[in-house]
Formats: C-alpha cells, sequence, structure tokens
C-alpha cells in the first residue's frame, strides 16, 4: 500500500500519513520505530520533550533504508525559545537523531505567556537553521489563528504546516481555516482521540458498514479532509492497521457524519495554546 505525499508550499513534499513517538520509552523507541518501518511507515514524528530522539537515530541507522525515503520531523523544546537555545538545540537534535538534516522542523508550542509573548525571535531561529541546511523545511505546532498571524506577519516567512489537536470530538476548524488562508497544511495529533473512538456510536456504526475498525474510519476522515496523521502505537498488528486506509473511501454523507461529531471547545482533549505555558524543569 502506498502512502500519497502532499506537496508544501515550499516545493517539498510530505507523506499523509507517518508515525509518533509522544509517549513512547526512550529505551523503546528504536524497537518501536523498526516494527513502524517493517509495517511501512517511511514518516516518523518525533520531538526534543519527548526524550527519544536518539532511539529514532538508532532506527534510522539500522533499518537499512535510505535517507532519501524517510521523512524525520522533530520539535523545539519548550525550554529552548530564545534564539540561541533554539540554534543549539538544533545541533543537538540532529547529532541525537544522527541526521546532517532534518526534513521538518517545528515550534512545539507557541507559549504566548513565556518569554515576554516573543515567539518570533524564535521562528526567526527556525527560518535561519532552514537558511542554513540544517532542516528542508520549517512549521509550528499548537498555533492558534493570531500565533499564525503574527509571525507571517513580522518575519513574511510561512510555516510550512501546524501540528495541532484535531479528531472528531474537537474538529479544531477555526485553525484549519487560519491554516488553509496561508496555505498552510493541517497535521492533525491525537487524531483517534486517545482511542475515545472506539466508544462513539456513530464512528462505530459507519466502522461496520465499511468493514473497517473505528480507528480506520476516523483516520481515513482525517485523509479524505486533507489532514496529515501519526497515529502512534506500540503493537506491531495496530501499526498495520493504522496503515491500511488508503485501499477504501468514506461516502460525502458519511465524513459529513464524523463532522457533525464536533463539540467544539468542550471537545478538546489537550492544553489550549493560548494559556499553556510548561516549560521543562
Amino acid at each position: 500500500m502506498t502512502v500519497p505525499d502532499i506537496l508544501l508550499h515550499d516545493g517539498t513534499s510530505i507523506p499523509q500519513l507517518g508515525f509518533g513517538v509522544f509517549q513512547v520509552p526512550p529505551e523503546e523507541t528504536a524497537a518501536t520505530v523498526a516494527q513502524a518501518f517493517e509495517a511501512g511507515y517511511r514518516h516518523i514524528d518525533t520531538a526534543q520533550m519527548y526524550e527519544n530522539e536518539a532511539g529514532v537515530g538508532a532506527a534510522i541507522k539500522d533499518s537499512g533504508l535510505a535517507r532519501d525515503d524517510l521523512y524525520i520531523t522533530t520539535k523545539l523544546n519548550n525550554g529552548f525559545h530564545r534564539p540561541d537555545d533554539a540554534r543549539r538545540a538544533i545541533d543537538e537534535s540532529l547529532e541525537r537523531l544522527g541526521l546532517e538534516q532534518t526534513d521538518l522542523f517545528l515550534i512545539h508550542w507557541p507559549l504566548p505567556t513565556q518569554y515576554d509573548g516573543d515567539f518570533v525571535s524564535t521562528w526567526q531561529a527556525l527560518i535561519e537553521a532552514q537558511q542554513a541546511g540544517k532542516t528542508r523545511s520549517i512549521g509550528v505546532s499548537n498555533f492558534q489563528p493570531a500565533h499564525l498571524d503574527r509571525i507571517v506577519t513580522e518575519t513574511g516567512v510561512v510555516p510550512v504546516v501546524n501540528q495541532v489537536e484535531v479528531h472528531p470530538f474537537f474538529a479544531n476548524e477555526d485553525v484549519r481555516a487560519a491554516n488553509a488562508r496561508h496555505g498552510v497544511l493541517t497535521e492533525a495529533w491525537s487524531p483517534i482521540a486517545q482511542g475515545k473512538v472506539n466508544d462513539d456510536d456513530t464512528i462505530g456504526e459507519i466502522a461496520s458498514l465499511v468493514g473497517r475498525t473505528p480507528a480506520q474510519v476516523t483516520l481515513r476522515w482525517h485523509v479524505q479532509r486533507g489532514d496529515i496523521i501519526f497515529p502512534k502505537s506500540m503493537k506491531a498488528e495496530r501499526m498495520r492497521e493504522n496503515f491500511e486506509i488508503f485501499d477504501f473511501e468514506l461516502t460525502p454523507e458519511q465524513v459529513s457524519a464524523l463532522d457533525e461529531l464536533d463539540r467544539g471547545e468542550a471537545g478538546r482533549m489537550g492544553p489550549n495554546p493560548d494559556t499553556f505555558d510548561y516549560i521543562p524543569g
């Protein structure tokens, strides 16, 4: 099964389906990513704050896969927003991953209540990293429309993606609309709502009709909306299941039925980016 590539506005492309390693223990990451490679994944999404970049790097090194066949994303630690810290942290990520260049580097959170509200200079540090060839593309994560507007206005450089919480219970449409207005693609984290889609009657009924699992139906909903997704599982069987979403389609009526599950802000499961201020100790 072939994962579609989606063209980014900087001329590069990204696989629409990837494998996320959030909360994968560092000591288990290499083996878990190796299983993901065996299942067919070539897009890996990690972050400095996950503390498992080295495990991803070990899996890449041992995989025998060509570098050009892989797409590797990582994200800046919340504690390293000051430009000098960001520059050093980017170099350290490359060292842990064993790479000369990442495919995509993101600001993990905007942290508007920290650093005197300055995330623009952090964005500028990523722009410099891209210009220096340390990453092919740059983007953001958890940016609200106002955050996105600000960095574009003040630097003139538009992120290629904005990775935000999106699932049927929290469609995050305001952010998706802001992304679309700027030509930014939406990456959806927590795409199956931490497994809660398995308990939803509407999704369950559609899954029965199409002969798929609720997770597969939900991931297919994302794909048909144009989202980039990277479900996480440490079970090989579930990895394969999440990968097998490109050989069926939902009808427009089925897509609409999932759209109607949106609860707005009440459906948000993660922190609100306007107030989230966590900085690792």
